[in-house]
């Protein structure tokens, strides 16, 4: 299985990976430790809250999940739509999530996704929908649709 991790720092899991630019990106099976790929360090422009294009370079990666601390609505579906799941956990240390997800078991469950940088303040965690009206059916709650361990 081939796993993107957003990241600030190269060493941590990071939130709101719609506008994270670092990615570590993993090849992870039952049978061994999880084997760094690749890493993406991309300007502002490529992130995925900025650029809005199908070429974008996760895209080329052939993932099959992206694990991050937080991912808005849009990130989720946007992904989901080319068949990568989005994980989402309170976990920090990549080994120990990579690790977990290869043995296919549960991770620690990320707080609600909160964020009002864009001049708006809204809530939703796991199964919860969202509404204020720009861009998502004129202000109509939509369910969360990624996997929240």
């Amino acid at each position: 299985m081939r796993i993107a991790v957003s990241t600030q720092n190269f060493r941590s899991i990071t939130g709101h990976a719609g506008k994270s630019r670092r990615f570590i990106v993993y090849g992870i099976t039952p049978e061994q430790a999880p084997e760094e790929l690749t890493r993406l360090d991309l300007p502002k422009e490529m992130s995925m809250h900025e650029y809005h294009g199908d070429d974008h370079p996760l895209f080329a990666l052939g993932l099959d999940a992206i694990v991050t601390s937080s991912a808005g609505n849009g990130f989720v579906q946007r992904l989901g739509r080319r068949g990568i799941r989005v994980i989402t956990t309170a976990e920090t240390d990549i080994d120990k999530v990579l690790t977990a997800l290869a043995k296919g078991e549960a991770l620690p469950a990320a707080a609600p996704h909160e964020h009002g940088d864009d001049g708006h303040h809204h809530q939703h965690g796991h199964g919860q929908g969202h509404g204020h009206g720009h861009g998502h059916g004129g202000g109509q709650g939509l369910g969360r649709r990624h996997e929240q361990a």
